[in-house]
């Protein structure tokens, strides 16, 4: 019973995280992320490593001046819970919409998260590490196709 109820406040977390992320509220990541989780983002063709629910935040806030709109979906997630060890590891596929300020373009981007949760002492779950990795985005215009499709890493929960 532990298990489902710990995987409803787990699901719950990455839900208010797409909310926090859609409504761009970045002074309450705090709320989500540990203050030492270490986020790594990578985009194919660079990665990043953010310390800090703060660090995290001005980076996508400063990714995110170039859309006008943008919507954070979570498509699918997976999880292994440890429940007597207060730990969990999950797989969260994700796909953001978006469109652009420069010529109003709509524009997609794919990836996968790969976290881990770690649950204190009074019951609440938060993220205490994550990795994310692009899977797929939109080309500019006049590219030869409209989806670059990237390798998606293989990691073990």
């Amino acid at each position: 019973m532990q298990e489902t109820i710990d995987y409803i406040a787990l699901r719950r977390l990455q839900n208010r995280y797409a909310d926090l992320v859609t409504r761009r509220a970045w002074s309450e990541l705090h709320e989500v992320f540990r203050a030492d989780c270490v986020v790594t983002v990578d985009v194919i063709d660079r990665s990043m490593d953010f310390d800090g629910p703060r660090a995290i935040g001005d980076f996508i806030s400063g990714q995110l001046e170039q859309f006008d709109f943008f919507e954070f979906l979570i498509l699918n997630t997976v999880m292994k819970i440890d429940a007597d060890a207060g730990t969990a590891r999950a797989r969260m596929y994700i796909q953001e919409l978006r469109q652009n300020v420069s010529d109003g373009r709509r524009s997609d981007s794919f990836g996968v998260y790969h976290d881990r949760f770690d649950r204190d002492e009074g019951g609440r779950w938060w993220f205490a590490e994550r990795h994310y990795q692009s899977f797929a985005r939109t080309n500019p215009v006049g590219s030869p196709t409209e989806v670059t499709v990237f390798p998606l890493s293989q990691r073990d929960l």
